[in-house]
């Protein structure tokens, strides 16, 4: 007897989110593009029409809710608001995260940023490189865009760690008390980024004016957060994509053009962010799903790129596909990552430098390295190997 979608989703465990969820969500996605799945007390989205139907409909499915946790601690930034108050606080960064302005103002500086950082392992022969490379990379390119560039990165780190677990605190558990570390590392934040301002010349003082000093504090917070999270994320999945597939690798390293195709289809295959939060404001139809007002709508990123409809072999690490630039990895609509030029870019010199700087590259058989998380997924660790 074939089991009914909410049977199904009824047998979903976090467990089951968090480690290798994508058998789950193709189980899902079969029985309907949006099912209701219990343990995430929400609506999830795995088809990848339902999932851009409700990316690009801000005024049915809204960020703007008090469940929306990174409000609670950096306050309203264009992560949490929709509509005309969305393109008030995101206007006045758009020019700066264009391609041009993003490849003219920072592409010098992350090259040669990631090759100080593989030099500095380079004579070694092995290293953990989420946090030898990806997070230390992410971290300074985001603290040069923000005018933090002569902090300590890891001072920088420190507040972003600090921040994060304050927002997944008040997820879990809103308005019980748990942002109050990330609210002094917000603080800490806050005071070195009005140094920003107060100095003029920086991004941060161009758009305090369209902003308030505020606003524009708050909007370079959640700035930080995704740049270094994703960023780190995505250079992690697209290295271990690579070495777990040695045809694929052999067709990149034969040819460094294919680099940004292999960022793509590893942001396709397993997305640094692999859902993201909606609420209905009023009752809605997805699918065959009936959504009332107030309900949380999670899109799954993941599952939606995996859609055998618009990807075929979905589950395949292609460097060739032809579709891979269709995938939602940096969401859809008008909360299209503002960063995703800057992401790439990060992403390409990280992977190009890696394989051009450390011959024989290759993941150390001793240690796992897939992905692992239910919102933000990468390899807990990424140790690799390679000849001196």
């Amino acid at each position: 007897m074939p089991t009914s979608p909410s049977e199904l989703a009824g047998r979903v465990t976090l467990t089951d989110l968090e480690g290798d969820p994508h058998p789950v969500l193709a189980g899902l996605r079969a029985a309907g593009p949006a099912v209701r799945v219990p343990v995430l007390g929400a609506w999830l989205v795995t088809g990848y029409d339902a999932a851009v139907a409700v990316l690009r409909d801000a005024r049915t499915f809204t960020v703007d809710d008090p469940r929306f946790s990174t409000a609670q601690v950096v306050g309203p930034s264009m992560l949490s608001l929709d509509g005309a108050p969305h393109a008030r606080h995101r206007g006045p960064f758009n020019r700066a995260f264009r391609h041009d302005e993003v490849h003219a103002r920072l592409a010098a500086f992350t090259r040669a940023e990631a090759g100080r950082l593989v030099a500095a392992i380079e004579p070694h022969g092995a290293a953990e490189l989420r946090r030898a490379v990806a997070g230390p990379l992410a971290v300074v390119v985001m603290a040069e865009v923000l005018g933090l560039g002569q902090t300590d990165p890891r001072t920088v780190l420190t507040w972003y760690d600090g921040i994060v677990a304050a927002v997944q605190a008040e997820s879990a558990a809103p308005g019980r008390g748990g942002a109050a570390g990330g609210t002094a590392a917000f603080g800490e934040l806050a005071s070195s980024l009005r140094e920003v301002i107060a100095r003029g010349a920086s991004l941060l003082a161009e758009v305090t004016g369209p902003l308030t000093e505020e606003e524009a504090i708050s909007n370079a917070a959640v700035l930080m957060f995704g740049g270094i999270e994703t960023t780190e994320g995505m250079i992690s999945n697209a290295v271990a994509h690579l070495l777990s597939s040695p045809a694929q690798l052999a067709l990149v390293l034969a040819d460094l053009s294919l680099v940004p195709a292999a960022v793509e289809e590893s942001l396709r295959l397993e997305p640094a962010a692999a859902v993201v939060d909606r609420y209905a404001t009023r009752d809605a139809h997805l699918g065959g799903a009936a959504i009332r007002a107030g309900d949380q709508v999670t899109v799954s990123v993941a599952g939606a790129n995996r859609d055998p409809a618009v990807f075929a072999d979905p589950d395949v690490f292609d460097v060739r596909r032809a579709s891979a630039g269709r995938h939602l990895a940096f969401a859809h609509g008008p909360h299209f990552c503002l960063g995703a030029h800057l992401a790439r870019l990060e992403a390409q010199v990280a992977v190009e430098t890696l394989l051009a700087r450390l011959p024989g590259l290759r993941l150390d058989p001793r240690y796992p390295s897939a992905p692992r998380g239910l919102v933000f997924r990468k390899p807990p660790a990424l140790r690799v190997r390679w000849d001196n």
